[in-house]
């Protein structure tokens, strides 16, 4: 069962992030609530790209969803790592089926429809899917025929509550997501 709480707030800063970036607020914002420590040495690396189990583990911090400590399933790539549990209650609950052969490819870049399908998928579980409409469309984008089959529910949905707004009228579904990218998705829900 899901519970809500308060998260606790601490200031983290990082040394590479400046506080006039674009993602500057947003990465202050994660980093406060433990959704994300950053890469190490008071390092966030904004610009480096975000791996897929880079962001179960971020998705999943921050909404509370809990890894399952002794999994009794597991993507057969899960490993043992720091998101090894993560995938587990991942998997368990729906979140993720995986790329296929119950494999999860953890140390994988993500792209942006992978990395939005995840999301929606993690709304539904704890059902907070957003409700709210943008009057935006899919169609609305330049590069809406990009967008695989499998992403197209999740997109669209995004889309229309305007929680993704793309930049220069695309959506970009294949490129990879940096860090900072994700931060500010997670922003862009949680800050609200």
């Amino acid at each position: 069962h899901f519970s809500y709480y308060a998260v606790g707030y601490n200031q983290v800063n990082f040394k590479d992030v400046v506080s006039d970036a674009w993602y500057a607020k947003a990465v202050s914002f994660i980093a406060a609530r433990e959704i994300t420590t950053g890469t190490g040495s008071g390092n966030f690396s904004p610009e480096a790209k975000l791996t897929r189990g880079q962001l179960i583990v971020m998705l999943m911090k921050a909404y509370a969803i809990a890894p399952d400590l002794n999994p009794q399933d597991n993507f057969a790539d899960a490993g043992s790592a720091y998101y090894t549990s993560y995938l587990a209650a991942a998997k368990r609950l729906g979140i993720s089926a995986g790329v296929g052969d119950n494999m999860f490819a953890p140390e994988k870049e993500i792209t942006r429809q992978e990395m939005f399908t995840l999301l929606c998928n993690a709304l539904k579980v704890i059902g907070q899917l957003p409700q709210n409409d943008s009057g935006k469309v899919l169609s609305d984008f330049s590069d809406a025929e990009q967008i695989d089959s499998w992403a197209k529910d999740a997109l669209n949905l995004l889309v229309r509550a305007g929680i993704i707004g793309g930049s220069n009228g695309k959506l970009s579904p294949l490129n990879t997501t940096t860090r900072a990218e994700m931060a500010q998705v997670l922003y862009n829900l949680l800050g609200k």
